[in-house]
């Protein structure tokens, strides 16, 4: 886009408000849902299921969404999502069993993955390459913001006390709907008139396998998993591990947004850190520390030291979401870059329905603390993907050739009849 059609800072504002007030409304009701489901009589097993129907839907939608919205506009995506998301969340405070449960935490689910789709790629779209990096960081505080404010307001409401519970737990989720809908107050006018494609741009769809065999996108998919299932993981699991430890709600919804508030501290610390580090060591060196601490998690430490350790870990795993879209975003081809943020936001949600399975099980056998285990593997093994292939940043773009002297063209030939098509 040129810079004099680019739009204004308004709209990334805008954006960033409308997140925040989604991400809370789902913040809030995640781990309502998981004390939801306690009430109903849901063991560690069967809150893994419902964490991991969260993202069963989006498993499935994220694709298809993304190539509507290559070839289309963003915003559309926007009020669908805030609809799916409020619908969800009032609909699991009325659920009296789990299926049902389950079936409206997929919906939030849902709505959540059509605004993420539409909101990242009106990022990338409205973005000059040279302000990615710090408008994707500013766009993702959007939703530590939500991270950080939802948790507490779901804590100061579940109360578990004289078998309230299943009561307080609804309410909460009946709450987070009414967030959600204030999202609508910042949507209006939020997508330039000219960002949406052209009939041109919609002649050719780049095949998906293409985009995942292009260098940085797979790397850029595992991390952003990785991260992204830690904080999945740590948000339905840290209740069931304080309801064990005696550690009362209002103090994990405490905890959890003291790691969202690290996470915002991160993000806004992004720009001084890459000009030090660089992209590729930045997200190994904290997807590595935060593997650690993750795992750390499991042992039964006093609450001063768990909130130390929830903070640094909400430091490290600020990185690996905005620098994992942008890595995505300069990996992919130009006509496919939606397409290329749904591929990851479906390795996303595959991470959000295998890992909570996986954590749901191994919680069963080993105790609620060992997913904490299970997640610093995987971030170890996101931080040694990182050092050998995340490497896709701007001194890893091949520079564009120098254009060849154009030889004399004849009079009567049109000047551009040579040229290759951009």
């Amino acid at each position: 886009m040129p810079p004099e059609q680019r739009p204004g800072r308004g709209w990334l504002l805008r954006l960033v408000i409308a997140f925040a007030f989604a991400q809370g409304a789902v913040s809030m009701a995640r781990p309502a849902v998981s004390y939801r489901a306690l009430s109903l009589g849901a063991d560690e097993s069967a809150i893994g299921v419902i964490t991991g129907v969260y993202a069963l839907l989006p498993l499935f939608a994220a694709v298809p969404l993304g190539r509507r919205t290559d070839h289309g506009r963003c915003a559309p995506l926007l009020p669908l999502g805030v609809v799916l998301i409020g619908g969800g969340c009032a609909l699991s405070g009325t659920a009296g069993s789990l299926p049902a449960l389950a079936a409206w935490s997929g919906l939030m689910g849902l709505g959540h993955l059509c605004f993420v789709i539409g909101a990242q790629s009106l990022v990338a779209r409205q973005s000059a390459p040279a302000e990615q990096d710090r408008n994707f960081g500013h766009f993702t505080i959007g939703a530590s913001l939500g991270q950080l404010i939802g948790p507490i307001a779901a804590g100061y409401l579940i109360s578990e006390r004289d078998g309230a519970m299943a009561r307080t737990s609804a309410l909460a989720l009946l709450a987070s709907a009414a967030v959600a809908v204030v999202s609508f107050t910042a949507l209006w006018r939020i997508e330039h008139r000219t960002a949406g494609g052209s009939p041109s741009e919609t002649a050719q769809k780049v095949p998906v396998g293409r985009i995942l065999r292009t260098r940085g996108v797979p790397a850029g998919i595992f991390i952003s998993l990785a991260v992204l299932s830690a904080t999945d993981i740590l948000t339905a699991y840290l209740p069931v591990v304080g309801e064990q430890r005696g550690i009362a709600p209002a103090t994990v919804g405490l905890l959890l947004s003291l790691r969202a508030a690290a996470t915002i501290a991160c993000r806004l610390a992004m720009t001084p850190m890459l000009r030090i580090l660089g992209r590729n060591a930045l997200l190994t060196t904290t997807c590595l520390l935060g593997g650690l601490i993750c795992a750390g998690i499991a042992l039964p430490v006093p609450v001063p030291v768990l909130a130390v350790m929830l903070a640094l870990l909400g430091f490290c795993l600020g990185v690996g979401q905005p620098l994992s879209m942008t890595t995505v975003v300069r990996a992919a081809p130009a006509k496919a870059r939606s397409t290329a943020l749904a591929l990851r936001l479906t390795g996303n949600r595959l991470g959000q329905v295998a890992a909570p399975a996986t954590a749901g099980l191994t919680a069963g056998i080993a105790g609620s603390a060992a997913p904490f285990v299970m997640l610093g593997v995987l971030l170890v093994g996101a931080a040694g993907l990182g050092l050998r292939g995340g490497r896709t940043q701007a001194s890893d773009i091949p520079p564009v050739p120098s254009t060849p002297p154009v030889p004399p063209v004849p009079a009567t030939e049109h000047p551009c009849a040579n040229r290759n098509p951009i």
